[in-house]
């Protein structure tokens, strides 16, 4: 039977999920169990493209990433795909009615990590937009479900959470972004002449980001409400620990949050989520 290949498939997005994000695997735990494989989907869609600019370092990235992008949109079409990560991201796109146009945004922004090094202001948004947006819209019109309403008056709020997530990967990753991919996200920011205060200026973009977020966050629907909430509390402790440290030390080191924090965050929400209380 085919619903044999297609709980593969979702399997498939699971694993990968799991092997490259306990964080994001944690919080979906916290998800409705009805929504959970339709997020993992979204997430191994992501996974894949990502690795395929960010670590296929040997191979034809171009070509490899291109090829992703025809077999993505034929999968859709198509409604089946033998690339079990492309047959459940087509399940969930055609199943939620998902905007092509944040798809077609998604590969631009990969299609920049190909190449582009550096960013101005203009460039910066629209990379933010594609590469970390446009999945936490991806993923509120699995949480509103055909709610068109519910989905534009969130979506300002997922962007913004989506964009907070993204810019903290940035000053998590400085060290392999500019020192080995050579890349630079931040308009205008030197890594060679990093100071304090280009690094609070970043900081409190970002904080603007999380404080609009959070305002959504308590306007979701209950079965994804504290899931997103876990991981909206997750990054905030990885952020707050990189605004703790000095400019030097984020060009060092990949910043991290220890096993033992992330347990003691989920716990807090898991206490939370069972008194329905944010």
């Amino acid at each position: 039977m085919i619903s044999t290949f297609h709980e593969l498939s979702h399997q498939c997005s699971r694993i990968t999920t799991k092997r490259y994000s306990t964080s994001f695997s944690s919080a979906i735990k916290l998800l409705d169990t009805k929504i959970q494989a339709p997020i993992y989907d979204i997430y191994g869609f992501v996974r894949f493209a990502d690795e395929i600019v960010d670590t296929f370092h040997e191979h034809d990235k171009a070509d490899l990433l291109a090829k992703f992008k025809v077999e993505t949109y034929e999968a859709i079409s198509s409604k089946i795909s033998l690339n079990p990560i492309l047959n459940s991201f087509q399940l969930t796109v055609n199943r939620y009615n998902i905007d092509h146009e944040l798809i077609e945004a998604f590969f631009k922004s990969m299609e920049f990590d190909l190449g582009k090094t550096a960013y101005d202001t203009d460039g910066y948004a629209e990379y933010i937009y594609g590469s970390a947006e446009v999945v936490g819209l991806m993923c509120l019109y699995v949480f509103c479900n055909g709610d068109k309403k519910s989905y534009e008056q969130l979506k300002p709020s997922a962007q913004s959470l989506g964009a907070a997530f993204q810019k903290v990967n940035f000053l998590r990753d400085v060290k392999a972004d500019y020192l080995q991919l050579n890349r630079v996200y931040f308009p205008g920011v030197d890594f060679n002449s990093f100071t304090s205060e280009m690094k609070s200026g970043i900081e409190s973009d970002i904080e603007k980001d999380f404080e609009h977020a959070y305002t959504g966050i308590l306007q979701l629907p209950l079965n994804s409400r504290f899931g997103v909430y876990l991981a909206y509390k997750y990054y905030l402790s990885l952020f707050k620990k990189i605004k703790a440290l000095n400019p030097e030390r984020i060009l060092e080191e990949r910043i991290r949050i220890p096993n033992y924090m992330k347990a003691w965050v989920a716990a807090k929400v898991v206490i939370r989520t069972q008194l329905n209380m944010l």
